[in-house]
């Protein structure tokens, strides 16, 4: 299905929408909501408290409001409901970090022309990169996402009687926990990059499940990895790679596992055609301002990358989810 159709106003309207991105970040990035969810604050008060010049801010919170995300009275703002759920640091369900991770992808994507030019990635590898900020909110960002889609995902997965699983790529362990709560006779070890060891064992203690939850550090695309399992996960990692590398990493992760071990894929999917949906087909623009082969792939693609990695009864699961998304299962032999 291709998208609405355009006039000058919506191109426009599109053209410009980084106004409202860019204003959003701010927000968050000066942690301007968190004290607006507490206390009604003016300008003046608020940037007493956090250091920053009052008229500038001013503008800031009256664009924040123009957008619905606070409410003012008078010279007085508060944080609406939803920004007090999402937007402040004190709430379960913030979602600052992955608005940080966006964030700090905006130079990569201002220079999308230069990639295409050369086919070469624009920026540092997030997700292999040792600068704290931008790893935490990667890191921290994906576990706000998961924490979203994982409890849509797993109760929909049957693993009964499956009893050890390897969350490839499992940055701070979102999946591994939720597939361990759902099925209380699992266990699961998370497998990625040293610098991930500290984020996903702090929440997996969070979630008490230290006991049951391991983490073995490797690089999925250069190591081996750890064998004895009988189900695989790996959500959103094929993405990161080119076809010979996934074709590598499959195959792999099918050897470690037990005959008829189970490997899932989570993968933001494009249709055969590549050109729907949206979001699939922007992600791949993404992966290629930070990777040197990454990007969406169809679902075709898909299938026939696990099949000839030696899985069996390759198909994809009937889940809903948003922005493309979809599970592939297969069987190993």
């Amino acid at each position: 299905m291709k998208l609405k159709e355009w006039t000058p106003a919506t191109l426009l309207e599109l053209s410009g929408g980084y106004w409202s991105t860019c204003t959003l970040h701010a927000g968050v990035k000066l942690n301007l909501f968190t004290p607006l969810a507490s206390a009604s604050m003016s300008a003046a008060e608020l940037a007493g408290t956090l250091e920053l010049d009052a008229r500038g801010l001013a503008m800031l919170l009256d664009a924040l409001a123009a957008m619905g995300l606070l409410d003012k009275q008078g010279r007085h703002y508060t944080a609406t409901a939803f920004s007090v759920k999402f937007l402040s640091r004190t709430s379960p369900d913030y979602l600052g970090h992955i608005i940080m991770h966006h964030h700090h992808l905006v130079g990569g994507w201002s220079r999308l022309d230069e990639a295409v030019k050369s086919g070469q990635p624009v920026r540092e590898r997030v997700s292999h990169e040792d600068v704290e900020s931008s790893r935490e909110s990667f890191l921290m960002g994906m576990f706000n996402l998961a924490m979203m889609i994982a409890p849509k995902i797993v109760p929909q997965i049957d693993l009964q009687g499956r009893r050890r699983l390897l969350d490839l790529g499992g940055g701070p362990g979102t999946y591994a926990i939720h597939f361990c709560r759902q099925n209380p006779q699992l266990d699961a070890v998370i497998c990625d990059l040293p610098t991930t060891r500290t984020f996903a064992e702090q929440t997996v203690s969070r979630f008490d499940l230290s006991d049951r939850i391991g983490f073995v550090a490797a690089d999925f695309e250069q190591d081996d990895l750890p064998e004895g399992f009988d189900v695989a996960w790996l959500s959103h990692v094929l993405h990161g790679m080119g076809h010979d590398a996934c074709a590598r990493v499959l195959k792999k992760t099918v050897s470690v596992l037990e005959p008829g071990g189970l490997i899932l894929i989570q993968e933001f999917i494009l249709d055969d055609t590549r050109d729907a949906p949206v979001f699939p087909a922007l992600f791949s623009l993404n992966m290629l301002l930070g990777t040197p082969e990454g990007q969406s792939y169809s679902q075709g693609e898909l299938f026939d990358m696990l099949e000839k990695a030696g899985a069996t009864e390759v198909r994809r699961l009937p889940i809903e989810l948003p922005n493309g998304a979809g599970v592939i299962a297969g069987i190993a032999p």
